[in-house]
């Protein structure tokens, strides 16, 4: 089943369908996409009429999220590194996660060099602890879209990659959920970004040095994963900061991210300047980075 959070009348409201194709439905109003995580789905489903408005919003807040980094071997050898023995895995916050639409908002004052990284995100669905990688996908509830957007200038600085992977707004997520039935092989989707209609990555599921069920039961090991976190997993080559020229986004820019059968994300990229009152104030600006 797809599913997504929308804004129907002014207000957020669960949709589901069973196929891409279908018309949006909704779900009573007192269900949640995060309870239906973990839970089970609602009987009824109202039609909509034709022609109704419905606008896709962040999915829903995940609690934990679990980013993995040097997993695509194309990757790996773009930047010149070694393909790692364990998963490299790092905390990404949930403060800095967006809907489909929102901006992504960067502060020159804290970052110069700000990169993409458009990967699958698997959202759990069932409390895994010490699992085998043989029954880690039966704990998965579906799958989305995230951008794991990154200051590469402070990833360098700091040796640890907190601050560079999670600034205000810097994990684009959604807009669409599909349940784990509709993906039978999670390692054979096709993975696209483009910054103002450019394609600028283009790979494969398939080429991940650590697939799905290993990257589950390896973070099994350490720690209990909870209905609704999401695990990141890791982004192909064509990242802007190992082109040469070196390039990123810019305010202005349009970022797309795109995971085969499941969606698509669009976020403009702003940026921010101190106001008066030494506050901080997002700046619109003209499309394709002017």
């Amino acid at each position: 089943m797809y599913l997504a959070t929308v804004t129907h009348q002014g207000r957020d409201r669960l949709a589901g369908r069973l196929a891409p194709q279908d018309p949006w439905r909704l779900a009573p109003p007192s269900v949640s996409l995060a309870e239906v995580i973990g839970g089970t789905l609602p009987w009824s489903w109202n039609q909509l009429p034709t022609g109704a408005d419905l606008v896709p919003v962040l999915p829903y807040r995940p609690g934990a999220l679990y980013g993995v980094g040097m997993n695509y071997r194309d990757a790996i050898e773009e930047r010149g590194g070694e393909r790692p023995a364990e998963p490299r895995l790092f905390p990404k916050l949930s403060s800095s996660v967006i809907g489909s639409g929102e901006a992504v908002v960067i502060d020159p004052e804290l970052t110069q060099r700000v990169d993409w990284e458009t990967e699958l995100a698997v959202v759990i669905g069932t409390e895994a602890r010490q699992v085998s990688e043989t029954d880690a996908l039966r704990y998965v509830f579906g799958y989305t879209v995230a951008n794991d957007i990154s200051a590469r200038d402070l990833q360098e600085r700091d040796g640890q990659w907190l601050r560079g992977k999670g600034l205000d707004t810097f994990c684009p997520f959604g807009p669409v959920l599909v349940t784990a039935d509709e993906i039978p092989d999670p390692q054979r989707l096709r993975i696209r970004t483009r910054v103002n209609g450019e394609t600028v990555q283009d790979g494969s599921t398939a080429d991940m040095v650590f697939g799905v069920p290993a990257l589950i039961a390896y973070l099994s090991r350490f720690f209990t994963l909870r209905p609704g976190d999401v695990v990141l997993t890791g982004t192909p080559a064509g990242c802007g900061d190992f082109m040469r020229p070196r390039r990123g986004l810019r305010p202005g820019d349009l970022l797309e991210s795109e995971v085969e059968g499941i969606g698509r994300l669009a976020n403009p990229v702003r940026s921010s300047v101190r106001d008066g009152a030494g506050g901080r104030v997002t700046v619109p600006q003209e499309p394709g980075g002017k």
